[in-house]
């Protein structure tokens, strides 16, 4: 009697991300952004206000893509022929985590087979945003790209992030001269990206603070922890580094994109100096500035 060999075919590769790891909505889209990965470019200029997508895309010859999904809005076009994104990301590292993760997802996780590509895409971010000054020379309407960002929130305990030595010093000393109850974290941005779009603009440092009032100093009836951290943050010195702005995002993208392995850059519009207890004038106009001088060099 002879017995025939089953053939069982091939075994199908165990799933990498689970569903509640890789949250995908009905049409395969990824969870908070409503993108699949042919509607984003390798080019993606994000801002925090919602509104002011739309002042970058007015400039697109045209758009291909658009979508609105809670804070996050997406237009996808071109501009003199380069194909580029804009997206809003809401304000905050938190709201930044969900953007940079789901990104990732669309340019290195094939979302229908739930593994990771065998091939890593590098996606070019640039955080077009607005500053306040914490020194006095910086002058407003002026376009400032961060060098190094300084969390001062704590969305980096949650990962496991590499800092080089001057990045450590900063951290270090930062936490024993502020006499912080937490260590932040610092890291450097894209040098190739702060070379190609921020060659002229002033060099800076930024702290990214977790809120808007007391955490940047602002004193209305909530009493505030640290009365003196701006004049604190004005004085720092280490590494040759000085603290010029803070805001609320950049720290985030530059760790996530470390992580993740993306080239990520911030770019500040200086609408507020907060040593002269001064504001522009005119905001609008100094945005706008630095968005057209970002899609020329782009």
């Amino acid at each position: 009697m002879q017995f025939r060999k089953l053939n069982p075919g091939k075994k199908k590769p165990p799933i990498e991300f689970k569903e509640t790891d890789l949250i995908l909505n009905n049409d395969g889209s990824v969870y908070h952004l409503n993108l699949l990965p042919e509607h984003i470019s390798d080019t993606i200029i994000t801002v925090g206000d919602p509104g002011r997508v739309y002042r970058i895309s007015h400039y697109f010859d045209n758009i291909e893509f658009e979508i609105n999904r809670r804070e996050f809005v997406t237009h996808t076009g071109t501009y003199k022929g380069k194909r580029i994104t804009a997206m809003s990301t809401g304000m905050g590292t938190d709201n930044v985590e969900i953007v940079l993760n789901e990104l990732d997802a669309l340019a290195n996780i094939n979302l229908k087979t739930r593994r990771r590509k065998s091939k890593h895409t590098r996606l070019r971010i640039i955080r077009v945003g607005t500053s306040g000054a914490i020194r006095e020379d910086i002058r407003l309407n002026s376009h400032l790209v961060s060098n190094y960002a300084i969390g001062f929130d704590t969305l980096m305990y949650f990962y496991k992030l590499t800092q080089n030595e001057t990045e450590n010093r900063i951290s270090d000393s930062l936490q024993a001269t502020l006499s912080l109850p937490f260590r932040p974290y610092c890291v450097q941005g894209s040098e190739e990206l702060k070379d190609i779009l921020g060659f002229d603009m002033v060099e800076g440092n930024t702290v990214t603070l977790p809120g808007f009032y007391a955490p940047q100093m602002r004193n209305l009836r909530a009493e505030i922890a640290f009365p003196s951290l701006i004049e604190d943050l004005n004085y720092f010195h280490e590494c040759d580094a000085w603290i010029t702005n803070f805001e609320m995002e950049t720290a985030g993208y530059y760790a996530l994109g470390r992580i993740l392995g993306h080239d990520v850059i911030s770019l500040n519009a200086i609408i507020a100096n907060r040593i002269s207890n001064k504001f522009s004038k005119s905001p609008n106009k100094t945005i706008d500035a630095l968005i057209r001088k970002v899609l020329d060099r782009v």
